[in-house]
């Protein structure tokens, strides 16, 4: 029981051991943009519908909807929902093209490995050239898997907090879209 509990564990420190020392630091910001990702997943599935609906509903309480006034709270509830909405948002972003420059790093590091093996002796050590070769490899498949993943997470959270934002200023425009009809169709 206590070896099936720790195979997880030995797999992870195997991996770390044939990747290099890049693959810690390309581990370590997988943590980090998984960290954002799950929060940001939070945000706008459990916390942002709740902000809206108190927002719309702040705003229809008004009695006064078209002054100059009134379009500036507008615009201002507007804009304090597409800042909840963004925010994390950069990290994120800068997560993705860090773990396939991470991964860069580490196949330069192993490549090094392995001319350092060319040259350390008259004949090739095949067992230190085909290590180096085996830590550029397997960071460089760790930085993209982490990319292309955050790539995809990215990629869906910016297209829903597009989404969003639109929703929220067609529903505090008073007049419904076409994009709101068929959402609140879809809903019905």
């Amino acid at each position: 029981m206590r070896q099936m509990l720790s195979m997880p564990l030995t797999l992870l420190l195997d991996f770390l051991d044939a990747g290099g020392w890049v693959v810690a630091w390309i581990l370590i910001t997988a943590l980090i943009m998984w960290t954002l990702v799950l929060e940001r997943a939070w945000y706008l599935w459990k916390i942002h519908p709740l902000r809206r609906a108190a927002v719309i509903a702040e705003w229809r309480s008004r009695t006064e909807h078209h002054s100059w006034a009134a379009l500036r709270i507008r615009s201002a509830m507007v804009s304090q929902l597409q800042l909840g909405l963004e925010s994390g948002m950069a990290l994120i972003r800068v997560t993705v093209p860090m773990a396939p420059l991470l991964g860069l790093l580490g196949t330069v590091t192993g490549m090094l490995q392995v001319f350092d093996a060319m040259t350390s002796s008259s004949n090739a050590d095949t067992r230190a050239m085909a290590d180096g070769i085996s830590h550029a490899m397997i960071a460089t498949m760790a930085g993209l898997v982490v990319s292309l993943v955050g790539l995809l997470f990215s990629h869906l959270f910016t297209t829903r907090i597009q989404r969003e934002t639109a929703y929220i200023h067609d529903l505090l425009d008073g007049r419904p879209s076409a994009r709101v009809g068929r959402r609140i169709g879809a809903a019905a």
